[in-house]
């Protein structure tokens, strides 16, 4: 019996110069091959980089045959400047949403949301789906949001998401894949039926991993931790114990069932393409970009 094929979808985000930016069309003309099912641009933690979202969707759109999602938060705008975002989105043809809460502006101590706008992202969900029926993602924790008060309470935040009409989630980073599969049948017992992706972050440089898990509350196990002792100044070795880390992390998730990935490519294609290659993920259409 022949297995069910794996869909991946890839996220950026929008350049901040035009040397990055090059590197970013690089990259989206290496992957856009593999036929992902999406590719999503990120947005500012506050709302920042809104614009740059905007313009490298569009560019996206416009210039290959992908399916754009852009991020779309919460945070510093109300719900009218929101909803006004999301119906041009649907006008130039985007039809599908990362939708998120967003965190806390630079110098803040914590969230709090805007007082004419979407509180949180299950608010955000259901006034997207009252412009239009977006396919729309959401953010799941498997090792629980760091603000959430218990895993209890982010399950619960997160079928309150899938019930106002998301499509799947999409988790946080992580390397156990223990955690993962724990997190999976949590999310079932709750109730939850909607897909539960993988989020996949290849490892370029361990520290900047490192400080991306402090934040976010993802753990990086000790046994991953020693892989790259001593590699601190070998980028070679380190680009293949980085390689043979997702590869056989993947691999693990797929032998469990797992047949839908989210790679966090941070602009790079190749760790990326070579993990899908492992995947089994071959070239499915020349997609122009």
């Amino acid at each position: 019996m022949s297995r069910a094929p794996i869909d991946v979808s890839f996220e950026f985000f929008p350049p901040g110069d035009a040397e990055m930016e090059a590197t970013l069309w690089k990259s989206v003309q290496r992957l856009a091959p593999l036929a992902p099912r999406f590719v999503s641009v990120t947005y500012g933690a506050d709302g920042s980089t809104r614009e740059r979202t905007h313009n490298i969707i569009t560019r996206i759109q416009r210039e290959t045959a992908l399916t754009g999602a852009p991020h779309l938060t919460c945070v510093g705008a109300s719900r009218g400047e929101v909803l006004d975002i999301a119906r041009q989105y649907w006008d130039q043809g985007i039809r599908h949403i990362v939708a998120l809460r967003g965190d806390a502006p630079k110098g803040a101590e914590r969230y709090e949301p805007h007082r004419q706008g979407f509180a949180y992202a299950a608010d955000l969900v259901t006034g997207l789906k009252g412009v239009a029926d977006f396919d729309i993602s959401v953010a799941a924790y498997p090792e629980k949001h760091p603000e959430a008060s218990s895993a209890e309470i982010d399950l619960e935040n997160l079928k309150r998401k899938i019930d106002a009409g998301a499509s799947r989630a999409i988790t946080q980073f992580f390397y156990d894949v223990e955690v993962f599969l724990r997190f999976r049948d949590c999310c079932a017992q709750t109730g939850i039926e909607a897909s539960i992706v993988p989020g996949i972050l290849p490892i370029t440089r361990f520290p900047q991993v490192t400080r991306f898990a402090e934040r976010c509350g993802a753990s990086i196990p000790q046994w991953l931790r020693e892989r790259f002792v001593g590699l601190e100044d070998d980028a070679d070795t380190r680009r293949l114990i980085a390689a043979s880390v997702a590869i056989e992390q993947v691999q693990q998730l797929a032998r469990h069932g797992v047949r839908e990935f989210h790679f966090y490519t941070l602009n790079r294609a190749e760790l990326t393409y070579a993990i899908c290659h492992a995947l089994g993920v071959r070239p499915r259409a020349e997609v122009a970009a």
